[in-house]
């Protein structure tokens, strides 16, 4: 089983723009060998899309959306039709962003997220550290019943030094603060993996450049977008990889690759 997941930056935007050479972001979804694909940052409701981006052939397509046009939003695009699908969070100030798809599948419950961004303000950045919070005690009570879980999407952190380009410099920067970093280790040691350092430890592995100094040119970088693989499910990961040649986002497309 093949999942991916990518922050779009604006689905509508990848879908007038070349992901690669004379390829659209729904002509991409043709080629993938892949069963699921979930996309962060959409910025659009449903009925603000082309009927391609809705019914895509041989997809399913699921949409959460928020209340604010033109903001944040996921999608999640399955080959098979998943046993439920749900996008409640519990929490209204979270569930008012539509950051949040949870699609399950025999043996799997997979977690499409956009976690919040906490560069803006100290309110934004106290937001995300209770969607932290709150998304890890949601992913708890889950497992307390048995589900292998799978979270996947635009944490907006880098864990690890390794994970940016330039760490010292962000170091008092939202997206690599210690608190930001201190959840993610305590997010593995409750019970994940980073799939990506199973198979992968070189460092310049990143998934995001900021566009406005052409940083990808550089691949002056951080690593933000990850699959977090329950620990149970460790044996039947068999790769992880980052498509860095998938252009039309600041972000690129990122996947694993899973014995089910």
């Amino acid at each position: 089983m093949r999942l991916i997941s990518w922050n779009v930056n604006g689905i509508r935007a990848v879908q007038r723009k070349d992901v690669l050479p004379d390829m659209v972001f729904s002509e991409w979804l043709q080629t993938l060998d892949a069963d699921v694909v979930c996309v962060q940052e959409t910025k659009a409701h449903r009925s603000q899309l082309p009927n391609e981006l809705v019914d895509t052939e041989g997809w399913n397509s699921y949409f959460s959306t928020p209340e604010r046009k033109g903001y944040s939003g996921v999608a999640t695009y399955t080959r098979t039709e998943p046993m439920e699908v749900s996008n409640d969070m519990g929490v209204d100030e979270f569930d008012r962003e539509g950051r949040l798809i949870i699609t399950r599948f025999p043996g799997m419950t997979l977690m499409n997220v956009y976690f919040p961004n906490g560069k803006a303000s100290k309110d934004r950045l106290d937001f995300k550290m209770r969607f932290y919070a709150h998304l890890e005690s949601m992913i708890g009570e889950m497992r307390d019943h048995g589900e292998l879980v799978i979270v996947c999407g635009d944490v907006n952190t880098a864990h690890q030094e390794i994970d940016l380009a330039r760490p010292k410099q962000n170091s008092k920067v939202s997206g690599f603060l210690p608190q930001e970093r201190e959840w993610i280790d305590g997010f593995l040691a409750s019970g994940f993996v980073d799939s990506l350092r199973v198979f992968d430890q070189a460092p310049g592995r990143y998934t995001w450049w900021d566009l406005k100094s052409r940083a990808r040119e550089r691949n002056v970088g951080w690593r933000i977008d990850y699959f977090f693989v329950d620990r149970a499910l460790r044996d039947r990961l068999s790769g992880a990889f980052i498509m860095d040649e998938v252009m039309g986002s600041d972000h690129c497309p990122i996947g694993i690759d899973l014995e089910l």
